[in-house]
């Protein structure tokens, strides 16, 4: 077999960008970790087809290999995460090749609703950062068409609920937990989720790797991204001290847990503050993850306290997760917007888009498998 005449040190970079330990990344391309780690150091000749497959299991371009240097990825949209109090550096693969999907996918739907004479968005950019939080909550709520006090129903018919409001304004919202596989995850320890704003194609994405009550604070969160016209990622960290999170981490509390009705239904005098949770979560019809987010900002529980509750709670979503589960194309329709899969479905069904572009921009779904989505859609 031909040696592939690589830059070595790129294998290296390669492997530990793609974030999967030595032993687990030896057996995913055939090899024990000796000779894994001899390929890394130029010890052993590696085949072109070996060079291949490490660069596929390694989620990196063939030609990256024969590279001088790593090149330098940066995160295309504002990263608004803190570690520390400092910016996180390194964005993991998979952060990455999701925004990257997410651009494609705004691109592809940008051009099609100019295509069909359709208007700028009108909710991108509504207001400023230096508006209040009441000014925007209202504003958002009318458009949603969600009173005060809404009869929300359960807090995952109410996620439900707003995806759908918020996508009648034409606001793209995608949900995953993965990149296509299990092996591949979205860490929530990275990133809950990010905005992507544009004139006609929105995009909020809320990463489903999370506990299932975080994610409905994180679809408000990014609401007020697109609604104050600025693109971020975010992680939910509640010690951030800039200006945009701090505005929406307000925003989503407020609209979710209004201050006033929520502050006269505490008890402070109970023995432990988490027995306030089970009342309010039937009257608000939100998550305790939220609630417990609501008495952090109005400083009715520490952050330590605020920190260990959390955590617990990330833990038994953890234990919770199951095997089962509702199909692949139900899976990819709740996914990804309704409003974009039902376009680029139509489009490739009448013959205006090629069936293997349709299948790269869901995702996945191969090409002889589009119609069976389409009736999933109900087109």
């Amino acid at each position: 077999m031909a040696k592939a005449n690589i830059n070595t040190q790129m294998l290296t970079w390669a492997r530990e960008r793609s974030g999967i330990p030595v032993p687990e990344f030896a057996h995913k391309c055939g090899v024990n970790e000796e000779k894994l780690l001899a390929w890394e150091a130029g010890e052993q000749p590696i085949t072109f087809r070996q060079a291949m497959q490490f660069a596929e299991k390694a989620y990196v371009p063939f030609g990256y290999l024969f590279l001088a240097e790593p090149p330098e990825e940066i995160l295309p949209i504002p990263d608004l995460r803190t570690l520390e109090g400092q910016g996180v550096t390194r964005p993991s693969a998979e952060l990455l090749d999701l925004i990257k999907l997410m651009l494609q996918r705004q691109e592809w739907y940008r051009d099609y609703l100019k295509q069909h004479f359709a208007e700028p968005n009108p909710h991108v950019g509504r207001f400023s950062a230096n508006y209040s939080v009441a000014d925007i909550v209202a504003d958002m709520r009318s458009h949603l068409g969600v009173g005060d006090h809404p009869k929300r129903g359960k807090w995952d018919d109410y996620y439900r609920d707003l995806t759908q409001r918020i996508e009648a304004l034409g606001i793209l919202v995608m949900r995953q937990g993965d990149m296509g596989h299990y092996t591949r995850p979205l860490r929530v320890e990275e990133f809950r989720g990010f905005a992507i704003v544009d004139d006609y194609a929105p995009i909020i994405f809320v990463n489903h790797g999370d506990a299932l009550g975080a994610r409905l604070f994180t679809l408000i969160h990014e609401l007020c991204h697109v609604w104050i016209g600025q693109s971020g990622i975010s992680d939910g960290n509640a010690n951030t001290h800039r200006q945009q999170e701090v505005l929406c981490n307000a925003v989503a509390a407020e609209f979710l847990v209004p201050e006033t009705e929520f502050s006269s239904l505490w008890q402070h005098d109970l023995a432990h503050w988490q027995d306030n949770l089970p009342a309010l979560e039937a009257h608000f019809h939100v998550s305790t993850w939220a609630l417990a987010r609501r008495a952090l900002t109005l400083n009715f529980i520490s952050q330590a306290q605020y920190g260990h509750y959390i955590a617990e709670q990330q833990a038994q979503h953890k234990a919770n997760e199951s095997s089962g589960g509702p199909t692949y194309y139900q899976t990819k329709k709740s996914q990804i917007s309704q409003s974009f899969s039902r376009a680029v479905v139509s489009e490739a069904l009448s013959g205006q888009l090629m069936l293997r572009e349709a299948s790269d921009l869901l995702g996945g779904v191969k090409p002889n498998k589009i119609e069976r989505f389409a009736k999933e859609l109900g087109i």
